[in-house]
């Protein structure tokens, strides 16, 4: 699995962006590995904005400033009708399956020789608002996608991470 850790380790969040269009075929793959996801009981409530016209793009614009000027993006929400709710105390795992869809696509991105952002700063209203979207459809991230601009690099933070001590605890009987 050498190749997965290399992949999750070298992607980043690209935030400068070439003009150049995403090739439909990359696309579909991307829908694909949203599609293939896992969700709670699998009830798949992922819905998938996929913004690649001009008027699309310039209407993300105005739900958040974190677009980029990526040359698609894909909003990822989810049906809070499907979502699964767990028994015990009805929380609602949709934002969970959303969230799974995304990390997906984002990775997926980056095995396509593309690059991305998980953009979290967005007005979820406006959203709901621009795009027409029902009440019962909970837009959870933003995903600028292309190539990565020539300038483009990691953010000087990118590799700094806690140990691995520092996030774990065994807990053994």
């Amino acid at each position: 699995m050498e190749g997965f850790k290399s992949l999750a380790a070298n992607r980043y969040s690209v935030r400068k962006f070439d003009s150049k269009r995403v090739e439909q075929e990359k696309v579909d793959s991307l829908l694909e590995v949203a599609r293939l996801a896992p969700t709670a009981h699998n009830n798949q409530p992922q819905r998938l904005l996929v913004l690649d016209s001009a008027d699309s793009l310039n209407r993300l614009k105005d739900c958040t400033p974190c677009h980029f000027n990526a040359p698609l993006a894909i909003i990822v929400c989810y049906d809070n009708k499907a979502s699964w709710k767990r028994s015990f105390d009805n929380e609602d795992m949709g934002v969970v399956d959303a969230s799974i869809v995304a990390t997906h696509i984002i990775l997926e991105v980056a095995d396509l020789g593309l690059g991305s952002t998980w953009v979290a700063y967005f007005d979820p209203d406006k959203v709901r608002e621009l795009f027409s979207l029902p009440d019962n459809i909970i837009p959870v991230a933003v995903i600028p996608i292309g190539y990565p601009h020539a300038d483009s690099v990691p953010a000087p933070g990118h590799t700094t991470r806690f140990d691995i001590n520092d996030l774990t605890t065994y807990n053994s009987f």
